[in-house]
């Protein structure tokens, strides 16, 4: 007879390793899978995280996330680091498929995939992606010493690549669609006062320019219809997230940007033994700590569920 494991749980980061902390501690035996290339999620790509609870300093994302997996590896989470490919999320059992082929059962599954990058949608932005083109200024802000740069978005996240990119950029260009920006207001306020940074406001990229690397870009105001073309070293992307959904389309039911959808302040999806949480759900906060939260709350309420079957 086949193994049914209590819980599986699919997706890293905060969310994933937290639910895996909560679920190992109430002996639910379970399996995390990290994911074979995201493992960690976002936070791998963050520096300085200094709004985590307990980290008067400041944390380093990588530094952060593996504590958390250490964390839940302690206390017998079983880690795997591969993707899951397949799913089949009704019914009493579920059935996972992972990258090697290997098939699992079990219980209940939670769900923590989190999100990934959202691109502006031009040709020449793919084609010049890892040459000029980027979506992690930590990643790659250290290539461009010297340069001039643009950021395209006008959130928290665009305001903190563009911060982070004057440590090594000779100037850092903001572009943003509106007249005003999304962010929250400290992060507003740091990115007025660098003065390594400017805004073009109104405006949105219509082509990146370059053979073999980016040269510059391509720019229209919305307001009043102008084209012009300015040059630049690199482009980095901060305009969003969109969710890891894509393995539970026509399973678990969604709301319109392909965000899981839970039941009032629970992790419960439409389907029984299925929870979810993290940025998978979360379109609102997105943060490393609601993201915590949210995975505690997903392993105590399949922990739950389960005492109940």
């Amino acid at each position: 007879m086949d193994l049914v494991h209590d819980v599986v749980i699919v997706g890293s980061g905060p969310a994933g390793y937290t639910a895996a902390i909560y679920a190992a501690r109430a002996e639910m035996k379970p399996i995390l899978y990290e994911g074979s290339v995201t493992a960690g999620g976002a936070l791998m790509n963050t520096t300085d995280v200094e709004n985590f609870p307990g980290f008067p300093e400041g944390v380093m994302g990588p530094d952060l996330m593996d504590s958390l997996r250490k964390q839940a590896e302690k206390f017998g989470t079983k880690l795997v680091t591969d993707d899951i490919v397949e799913m089949k999320l009704d019914g009493e059992i579920k059935t996972l498929v992972d990258g090697s082929g290997n098939t699992l059962k079990a219980k209940s599954v939670i769900l923590a995939m989190g999100s990934a990058y959202k691109e502006i949608g031009l040709a020449n932005e793919k084609r010049l992606s890892g040459r000029g083109v980027s979506w992690c200024a930590t990643c790659d802000g250290f290539f461009f010493r010297e340069k001039e740069l643009a950021v395209v978005g006008g959130g928290d996240s665009a305001m903190e690549e563009a911060n982070f990119l004057t440590r090594f950029a000779s100037k850092v260009v903001v572009i943003h669609r509106r007249a005003e920006l999304r962010a929250s207001k400290i992060m507003i306020e740091r990115a007025m006062a660098n003065p390594k940074i400017e805004f073009i406001w109104n405006t949105e990229v219509t082509d990146v320019l370059g053979a073999e690397k980016v040269s510059g870009l391509a720019l229209k105001n919305l307001v009043t219809g102008e084209t012009s073309e300015k040059n630049f070293d690199g482009l980095f992307v901060a305009i969003g997230h969109l969710p890891r959904s894509e393995l539970v389309v026509g399973q678990v039911k969604l709301d319109g940007e392909g965000y899981v959808e839970v039941v009032s302040r629970s992790t419960n999806t439409n389907l029984k033994g299925v929870f979810a949480c993290g940025d998978l759900v979360d379109h609102t906060y997105r943060q490393a700590i609601t993201a915590a939260g949210s995975g505690c709350q997903a392993a105590l309420d399949a922990e739950r569920f389960l005492a109940g079957h």
